[in-house]
C-alpha cells in the first residue's frame, strides 16, 4: 500500500488538511470525521488516522475532491490556534517536558521546507517583469508628442487609473470614465 502525504493550514474557524490523492472518486475513497479524530481510507492507500489536536463540529465539517487531491475543511469548535494538526501521545512516564519537544517536532515536520533561493529568484523575476512594463509606459510616455502626452495623463487621471489612452482626440473630447478590468470592481474610498 502506498503512503500519501497531506498537509494543513488553518484560519479563525477552521482547519484545512489537504491530502494528495489523484483520482480519489476512483479509488472509492472516505473520511470519517468524529469530534476529536479524523480518517481517510482509498483503494491501494495506507489509511490515515489523526488524532486532532482540539475537537471539531462535525456538522460544520465538510470534504471534497478534485483531480488531484482531497480537501477535508474542519470546522473548529474552538476559535484558538492549534499548535500542531494532531495531539501527541501522552503515556503514564511521558512528562511536560517530552510532550513539549513531541509538539515541536510534530510541528516541525509537519511542515515542509523552503527553497528560500528559488523562491527569492521568483520574487527577482517577478520585479523584473514589472520594471519591464513600467520602461515600456516610460519610452513611450517620453518619445510621444505633446498630444500623446496629454491624453496619457487626462485618461489615467481621470479613470483613477483604470484607462490609459494615448488618442487626444478621443480623449479630448469628454471626460473618461472608470473602467476597471473585467472581475473587478471600483470602489470609491473616502
Amino acid at each position: 500500500m502506498a503512503k500519501v502525504k497531506y498537509d494543513w493550514y488553518q484560519t479563525e474557524t477552521a482547519v484545512t488538511v489537504t491530502v494528495l490523492l489523484k483520482n480519489a472518486s476512483d479509488k472509492n475513497y472516505s473520511v470519517q470525521l468524529e469530534q476529536n479524530s479524523l480518517q481517510l481510507q482509498a483503494d491501494d492507500i495506507e489509511p490515515i488516522s489523526l488524532s486532532l489536536w482540539n475537537p471539531i463540529n462535525v456538522e460544520q465539517s465538510s470534504h471534497k475532491a478534485t483531480a488531484s487531491k482531497v480537501e477535508i475543511k474542519l470546522a473548529k469548535l474552538i476559535g484558538q490556534r492549534w499548535e500542531a494538526l494532531e495531539r501527541p501521545v501522552q503515556t503514564a512516564e511521558s512528562s511536560p517536558a517530552a510532550a513539549a519537544t513531541a509538539v515541536a517536532s510534530t510541528t516541525v515536520a509537519g511542515k515542509p521546507k523552503h527553497n528560500w533561493d528559488k523562491i527569492s529568484k521568483e520574487i527577482d523575476q517577478e520585479e523584473d517583469k514589472e520594471d519591464s512594463v513600467n520602461e515600456l509606459f516610460r519610452k513611450i510616455y517620453a518619445d510621444a508628442n505633446e498630444d500623446t502626452k496629454k491624453a496619457m495623463m487626462k485618461s489615467y487621471y481621470e479613470s483613477n487609473g483604470t484607462v490609459l489612452s494615448t488618442n487626444w482626440s478621443e480623449v479630448g473630447a469628454k471626460p473618461v470614465s472608470i473602467n476597471p478590468p473585467e472581475g473587478c470592481e471600483f470602489k470609491k474610498w473616502n
